[in-house]
């Protein structure tokens, strides 16, 4: 017990806390998206009862419910890496990493301080919108338990774009350059696995109608369990690509690998990162005692 609190209860997370919250540009930023949320959600309900003769049903509830889930993952996958890829490097630039890893945090604690001080903030936007829900709740089509796993996914998003944000914010020794190549690693997620699902389903589907047999062969599934735009909402739409599926000889919900792949992605980036994060002063402690 004691070891886990030394590891989320430490001076490196109290002052990266303060110094995020403390601002006050941090509450404008909140304000404005609650903002645009309720805008968005009160537009939509308008144009349904206006443009339809049977009012705002329980699909449109439905539907409002799913463009308010794709737009909070927006929000996670292009702020998310923003926030965590200098994390580490920018304190490297500014000269006060050495001073940080001479404290009596030890390289697990800085790393986790640093990860969840950076997506603290948007953990705070997410619970925040979630009053917004009670407007899809009261036409009915969205039951409390689908919002806690979609609340869920959402969060275990966040962590694993903020791991690899971290990550490379350890390995790579520039803001910018840690900046650019997590977000294009987030672009490949959500553009390339799509591009290469594609291919291989007209490879896959196109050898199997000339062999006359059915293909099972997991390779798009495995390619779209990385997306998460195309996992939520296969989650919310259960029959997505259930055609494809079905010719691959795949009956696996997208959640199903979604899940322990993410997690696994979270938990190899953290190693490498608190790996990473103290090289040199290990590969001098090994000469030390070598001599």
């Amino acid at each position: 017990m004691s070891r886990l609190q030394s590891l989320m209860i430490n001076p490196v997370l109290n002052k990266e806390i303060k110094l995020r919250f403390r601002s006050f540009k941090s509450f404008i930023s909140i304000l404005l998206f609650l903002a645009i949320c309720g805008a968005v959600c009160l537009a939509f309900i308008y144009i349904e009862t206006q443009f339809s003769q049977d009012g705002f049903t329980s699909e449109d509830s439905r539907n409002l419910f799913m463009l308010l889930s794709m737009g909070q993952l927006g929000l996670i996958v292009f702020i998310t890496p923003g926030l965590t890829a200098g994390a580490i490097s920018g304190e490297r630039e500014k000269q006060t990493l050495n001073i940080l890893l001479t404290t009596q945090q030890s390289s697990t604690s800085i790393i986790l301080s640093k990860l969840f001080s950076s997506i603290l903030f948007l953990m705070l936007m997410l619970v925040a919108s979630l009053p917004l829900y009670s407007i899809v709740f009261l036409y009915g089509g969205v039951s409390p338990q689908t919002v806690l796993i979609m609340f869920g996914f959402l969060l275990l998003t966040m962590l694993t774009i903020g791991s690899i944000g971290i990550m490379f914010s350890t390995v790579l020794k520039k803001t910018i350059v840690a900046t650019i190549t997590t977000y294009g690693i987030m672009l490949f997620l959500l553009v390339g696995t799509i591009i290469l699902f594609v291919i291989s389903l007209q490879f896959i589907l196109g050898f199997s109608q000339g062999t006359a047999g059915q293909s099972n062969n997991m390779l798009p599934y495995f390619l779209l369990i990385f997306n998460p735009a195309v996992s939520m909402f296969s989650t919310l739409q259960s029959n997505m690509f259930m055609y494809e599926f079905d010719q691959l000889g795949i009956h696996v919900p997208l959640w199903v690998g979604y899940t322990p792949a993410y997690i696994i992605m979270t938990l190899l980036s953290l190693m490498i990162a608190i790996k990473k994060l103290r090289p040199s002063m290990k590969a001098k402690s090994k000469k030390a005692k070598k001599g």
